[in-house]
């Protein structure tokens, strides 16, 4: 009854599902635009997500929903894979804890990580050239590979602030600071989703940090600082990174790869790695859960193993590609966010995405289940519970790293 309601029989929605997948198989050998199909296959995805979410209690009724709609996490249990690689975390993870730079080497070296990568400038007491030297021999005595980094440094984004001058300014403080702490690398990025919302979308603000960063070359080659840029919070897809590094100078700018920001532009983390791989010096690493809503699909960050991204996959690949590379881990975990590809105002943004790559993506949602976020318990403090679960994600995520994944070259 319910199938007739919808209009189609399950044969008919079968049909219609393979003639979607022939859309997006002529878009996937073809290479083109997402936005070159989108009249085509509009209708069909919309009509077949809506029917896999009306009929999941019919499948519930059959036995099969676990096939459909259950995620497969990757601790797919079993399998010990040993990557070897240098483990670490980025201090963004626990940051409801306000700990300073002193603190967040002391938390690694406990933990007996390979590196840490401190995210922000704020984590300083000082930009003392003694204060900042004297970190970074704490973290060469610890044996911990330690990376410095800020915000946005496009000028023209949302996300830029002042704080500390100009983006010119703000670069070569951080440039400063790498080069004290004894960091190879000077992490920052361009900003969010909102800059591709903007008028002349997120080309415009490609080329303003493209022009930010040309000029600090001189600064950045002296010093022997590469700066790696992260594709963050949903402002560049990979290619769209890897095209920015390119028309910058790859001899002074490479990649900070996040594996959670890449499921704001419609990426699986594998191939945002594949794409980023050769220009990779940093790294933000987490899980994600990806499932399908009426609208599109929700994407939920989560512990390392607690989503349904391909890992063994990934770091199998990260070990052959760019084993001296740390993985370090950012848990931001707790939230949902929604990405309504299903209705036609979302795309405008986002039209140079390419049909192969927002296939895969379909793919992901297609493996996950939902997730409750996170709440705080009646009675609770907020802000301890806030710290507390932060906390319980990044050490969760080191453990499995390091049980499943074989990460870490210091026995924990």
């Amino acid at each position: 009854m319910r199938q007739k309601a919808l209009g189609l029989s399950m044969a008919g929605r079968k049909n219609a599902g393979l003639q979607t997948l022939d859309i997006f198989s002529q878009g996937v050998i073809s290479g083109k635009n997402c936005s070159s199909f989108q009249s085509a296959c509009f209708a069909s995805l919309r009509a077949n997500t809506f029917f896999m979410i009306q009929s999941r209690r019919s499948f519930t009724n059959l036995g099969i929903t676990s096939i459909l709609f259950s995620g497969t996490t990757t601790t797919q249990a079993g399998l010990k894979t040993n990557n070897n690689l240098l483990l670490g975390f980025d201090n963004f993870s626990i940051r409801a804890l306000g700990w300073k730079a002193p603190r967040l080497l002391d938390y690694a070296s406990k933990q007996r990580l390979d590196a840490i990568l401190l995210s922000d400038l704020d984590v300083y007491d000082s930009y003392d050239q003694g204060y900042l030297n004297e970190l970074g021999e704490e973290a060469k005595n610890q044996k911990i590979i330690i990376h410095a980094g800020t915000g946005g440094i496009c000028p023209t984004s949302f996300s830029f602030k002042k704080k500390h001058g100009s983006a010119e300014e703000h670069l070569k403080l951080l440039i400063r600071v790498a080069k004290s702490i004894g960091s190879p690398v000077a992490r920052c990025y361009l900003g969010s989703s909102k800059d591709r919302k903007t008028k002349g979308g997120i080309r415009k603000h490609m080329a303003s940090t493209i022009d930010t960063l040309k000029k600090v070359r001189p600064v950045a080659m002296d010093a022997g600082i590469k700066i790696a840029v992260e594709n963050h919070a949903g402002d560049m897809h990979s290619r769209e990174l890897v095209e920015l590094i390119e028309k910058a100078g790859p001899e002074f700018v490479g990649a900070t790869i996040d594996t959670g920001n890449s499921t704001w532009t419609l990426e699986d983390p594998v191939e945002t790695f594949r794409n980023l791989a050769d220009h990779a010096v940093c790294s933000g690493i987490r899980d994600s859960m990806v499932w399908r809503s009426e609208k599109g699909a929700m994407v939920q960050w989560t512990a390392m193993g607690d989503g349904c991204v391909d890992l063994k996959t990934l770091f199998k690949e990260w070990s052959e590609q760019c084993p001296e590379t740390p993985v370090q881990i950012e848990t931001i975990s707790g939230f949902a966010r929604e990405f309504p590809y299903l209705e036609k105002e979302f795309w405008p943004p986002y039209s140079t995405i390419r049909a192969d790559d927002y296939s895969r993506f379909l793919a992901l949602s297609r493996k996950g289940k939902a997730m409750l976020p996170f709440s705080v318990v009646d009675g609770e403090d907020p802000q301890k519970a806030k710290q507390n679960y932060q906390l319980k994600e990044l050490e969760k995520s080191l453990a499995y790293c390091r049980e499943y994944l074989g990460m870490g070259r210091k026995s924990a």
